[in-house]
């Protein structure tokens, strides 16, 4: 093969290498850090790049990639989950538990991120964990099971401080479990199960009481309907008697009316009435055959005025 061609072909080559070399691609949402014989010069942002191959080159470094941690030199901008290991804590009240977190972060300051510190994803659970001993150990038991969000706040208030330096933001962080020891478990499992029948015996009272409030309460507005009910039947019922009194007092005076209008005088008209009520009672004293009665004497002295009005009557 003649020398000339091959120097043409080892140009060509050379000249692509130096073209793929100098042209990166970024991706939307990444960026790629750029040294120029070993000193940072700038930082490479989404689109179409030339570098200068051999006197520059991109800076690699620790990153979060599906949950795994890789040496990349394409840096994600993006928001990142990263598990913070499992470990256990002791509480204020030296009770021994497991807890592990999940951390949502992201890069704002890429320099920072490289130079800053050697591997950020390590060093940033590290302090998690660090720094979640020292909250949990600040707390008890029962206050640590029950102020999480307490908890997330606080660590993120933290970490987002220490990390500030790393060009790094603390976005979120959740408690993922808090697992206290097995015999704790069974006493706070026997306490809730003593708190539900202690509430239910609760309201089943209160329900019993209220019960027996409403049943007193309809017997009590019961009786008091009975006694106003009993009430206005007696005042009907006088009402009436008064009334039926009044037109038999009305049909007397008619009748005694009536009798001296016959008579004419006061005195045998009182003569007439007192008669007739002997005749009335007499009547009733003998309702049986056998009966005896006796008759007073001044009863004759009626009974013959009765006889002499009848006379007059007849006349």
């Amino acid at each position: 093969m003649d020398l000339g061609l091959i120097l043409t072909l080892a140009f060509l080559g050379f000249g692509v290498l130096l073209v793929a070399k100098g042209i990166r691609v970024v991706q939307q949402s990444e960026c790629m850090v750029i040294e120029r014989l070993g000193s940072f010069d700038r930082v490479l942002h989404n689109g179409l790049n030339i570098i200068v191959p051999f006197v520059e080159k991109p800076r690699s470094m620790y990153w979060v990639d599906n949950q795994d941690i890789w040496n990349v030199i394409k840096i994600d901008l993006r928001e990142t989950v990263l598990d913070v290991p499992e470990q256990a804590v002791i509480t204020k009240d030296n009770v021994s538990i497991n807890i592990d977190a999940l951390m949502y972060i992201q890069i704002t300051d890429p320099r920072r991120a490289v130079y800053e510190i050697s591997n950020l994803p390590t060093a940033v659970a590290q302090l998690a964990q660090t720094s979640l001993r020292n909250v949990i150990g600040e707390m008890d038991l029962d206050e640590t099971l029950a102020s999480r969000d307490h908890i997330n706040t606080k660590l993120k208030t933290i970490l987002d401080e220490a990390t500030d330096k790393w060009g790094t933001k603390i976005n979120r962080v959740e408690l993922k479990n808090i697992t206290p020891p097995h015999d704790i478990q069974m006493a706070m499992e026997k306490q809730m199960q003593a708190e539900r029948e202690r509430r239910a015996k609760v309201l089943e009272a209160e329900g019993d009481r209220q019960s027996r409030i409403e049943r007193s309460e309809g017997q009590k507005q019961e009786q008091i309907n009975l006694a106003e009910g009993d009430k206005e039947a007696q005042v009907r019922r006088a009402e009436g008697e008064a009334e039926a009194l009044k037109e038999v007092a009305h049909a007397k005076k008619i009748a005694i009316d009536a009798i001296k209008s016959s008579l004419g005088t006061n005195e045998l008209t009182a003569q007439y009435l007192i008669a007739s009520s002997y005749l009335e009672k007499f009547g009733e004293f003998t309702q049986k055959s056998g009966d005896k009665v006796f008759i007073p004497y001044e009863s004759s002295e009626a009974l013959g005025s009765l006889g002499g009005i009848k006379e007059l009557l007849n006349k």
